[in-house]
């Protein structure tokens, strides 16, 4: 194969266009990256030896080898892992078959601090070289290859690339960073420590750089021809817990995390019995970008015996917990684990099940002892948490107490305890209105005899409620009860008093109502009189077993079809507008007004607002 020119794929054009001219702010991160490139090219050798042991040539002994020249200002770094051929090279290296690329670009355009962090988070680390090189090569032999099958790619990082053949008897990769003017700190021996120690200390792979020492005689540093392992070449979650400080802890989350900011709490430990593994845990502090992309996982690496195996192991974590980060290794597991045998085997379920637990344990913690925490985390990953009730019928009772909710008392931080706790002698439920948002659900007009007697309501706006609820019917033995459904009845919270006027004045409505019903016949499946309003004329409601009005919005907005029902009319017989209803000639537009005006009120929308402006004006003109 002779030297090849290729053209980069538009989306590496523009993301290397962005990593050249925008990307100022700790350019250190590029080591990071290329470091992590190298340690998981060992793993890749490592599990693909696990079937084929000769891929280990003559050297069995992984490492990753760091190193500048000075004179030419090139940095390298050099595996000897898996390799890459010179298709692997092409595809690897000029295309980017990454669904998050657009979502990188459009993040790093609109970052006004343009954070090389964000780098690692969508994959693309390779090129975070260019922030501090003005030409990459890329040197490398596929393991199994022949020598003479070795290939070399380089770039100046602007529209194309060159590939050509190279003898390279060693497998692995080298990347070589022909270094920017201005860059000469990356060719300084401390430096390239520091940045090592701080970033990538926890990879288990010895990091070997060439020893350096003070020349008396010279009073310079001198570069040895002997190498040194620069970091504890030991994986963290390895360690006892006693010999891992809370900085290395948030270190090696900002590792595999590709996150900035620390995490929110983690949780270490060594699980023995049936099944051994240790675990280590985090929950980020803020939630990613792709966070409902039920889809997308990647949070929790999968290791045998400190052998990576993937780092997508959906299996082990359910999918209402994939905001959570870390490791797991197991030392029960075979060490050419399939993902089919993750789905099956009972060692895989019985780790699920305890780091689910683990995880539920650590943030019932936090909701505890920290609960400025816990709030922020729930304003995170409160609405995912909720996918659990459903998803996780084992661990429900502990979920619904941490969940937290708005209600007419506070606008956040309510949970279904502090609810109980503060429910009224007589009472026997928990109320709770669905809403598209927290004005639309403060301002019910169904909460109005809840607010006259003092009754808490919770006020659920997130998108996921409806569904939460369809799988969760009470708490600590209360049923829950929504505000917006089936006839109103407040039990003994009620007097007799009261119970006895809404008869009188029922009976007394009987004409209006039936006058009421007619006109309404084709929109209301009934209308009857109501004690749940007190300022408002009318509110909608719907039968206890028929799906609330804002879940039947919701799954139109999103294309579905939902079940065909009329909703209910309730009527305020003492309220003026009502009264007025039976002697004016124009009953049948001031009907057709009382109802949408309380479709309106409780986040509905009218099917045809024209007819409605038009009987108001009449109205207002009459």
């Amino acid at each position: 194969m002779d030297k090849k020119t290729h053209s980069f794929q538009a989306e590496v054009k523009q993301i290397l266009h962005l990593v050249t001219h925008s990307l100022y702010s700790n350019k250190e991160i590029f080591l990071r990256e290329l470091v992590s490139n190298a340690s998981d090219a060992c793993d890749k050798l490592r599990f693909e030896a696990l079937d084929n042991g000769a891929l280990y040539e003559d050297a069995p002994n992984l490492e990753v080898r760091v190193f500048f020249d000075a004179e030419r200002k090139t940095l390298t770094v050099r595996d000897n892992g898996i390799g890459m051929s010179a298709d692997e090279a092409i595809a690897h290296l000029g295309t980017i078959a990454k669904s998050g690329t657009r979502e990188f670009m459009a993040k790093l355009e609109g970052d006004q601090k343009k954070d090389a962090n964000l780098i690692g988070q969508f994959g693309v680390g390779f090129y975070s070289g260019f922030i501090v090189a003005d030409r990459i090569t890329v040197e490398s032999r596929r393991a199994g290859l022949s020598p003479d099958e070795g290939v070399r790619w380089s770039s100046d990082g602007t529209g194309d690339f060159e590939v050509e053949p190279l003898h390279r008897p060693d497998r692995g990769t080298d990347v070589i960073l022909h270094l920017r003017d201005g860059e000469e700190d990356f060719l300084r021996t401390w430096k390239l420590k520091s940045i090592i120690g701080k970033y990538s200390d926890h990879i288990s792979l010895p990091i070997l750089m060439k020893k350096e020492e003070w020349d008396s005689e010279k009073k310079e540093q001198v570069v040895k021809d002997e190498w040194e392992t620069v970091n504890k070449a030991a994986a963290l979650w390895t360690r006892s817990k006693s010999d891992v400080t809370d900085s290395e802890y948030q270190e090696f989350y900002k590792q595999i995390s590709y996150d900035s900011q620390a995490p929110l709490a983690y949780t270490h430990n060594r699980v023995e019995g049936r099944s051994e593994y240790t675990q280590l845990l985090y929950v980020p502090a803020k939630a990613p970008f792709d966070l409902w992309n039920r889809d997308k996982r990647g949070g929790v690496k999968l290791y045998v015996k400190r052998v990576f195996i993937m780092d997508d192991a959906e299996a082990l974590m359910p999918v209402y917990l994939r905001f959570v980060k870390g490791v797991i290794d197991s030392a029960d597991l075979p060490l050419n684990v399939s993902r089919e045998l993750l789905q099956e085997s009972r060692d895989v379920k019985a780790i699920r099940e305890g780091s689910t637990k683990r995880v539920l344990a650590m943030l019932e913690d936090v909701a505890e002892n920290e609960k400025d925490k816990y709030a922020e985390f729930w304003k995170e990953f409160g609405a995912v948490l909720k996918e659990g009730i459903g998803e996780d019928h084992a661990n429900q009772e502990r979920l619904a107490k941490l969940m937290r909710f708005a209600s007419t008392q506070a606008d956040d931080g309510v949970s279904f305890t502090d609810y109980v706790g503060r429910m009224k002698e007589g009472q026997d439920a928990i109320y709770y209105i669905t809403a598209d948002t927290l004005a639309t659900a403060k301002n019910s007009p169904q909460l109005e005899i809840f607010r006259k007697k003092g009754l808490e309501v919770l006020l659920l706006t997130d998108r996921v409620d409806e569904w939460m609820l369809s799988h969760l019917f009470e708490f600590d033995g209360k049923p829950l009860q929504s505000v917006a459904k089936g006839a109103f009845d407040l039990g003994k919270l009620q007097d007799e008093e009261e119970k006895k006027q809404a008869e009188v004045a029922a009976e007394a409505f009987k004409p209006v109502l039936e006058k009421l019903k007619e006109a309404l016949k084709e929109r209301a499946k009934d209308v009857r009189v109501t004690t749940r309003l007190v300022d408002s004329p009318a509110c909608i409601v719907v039968d206890e077993g028929d799906m609330s009005s804002h879940l039947t919005r919701m799954l139109k907005q999103s294309g579905q079809s939902a079940p065909v029902s009329k909703p209910i009319l309730e009527v305020n017989p003492d309220h003026a507008l009502v009264k007025r209803l039976d002697a004016d000639s124009r009953f049948d537009d001031l009907a057709q007004i009382l109802f949408d005006q309380a479709l309106l009120a409780e986040g509905g929308q009218l099917e045809d607002p024209a007819a409605y402006v038009q009987r108001v004006n009449r109205l207002l003109v009459a």
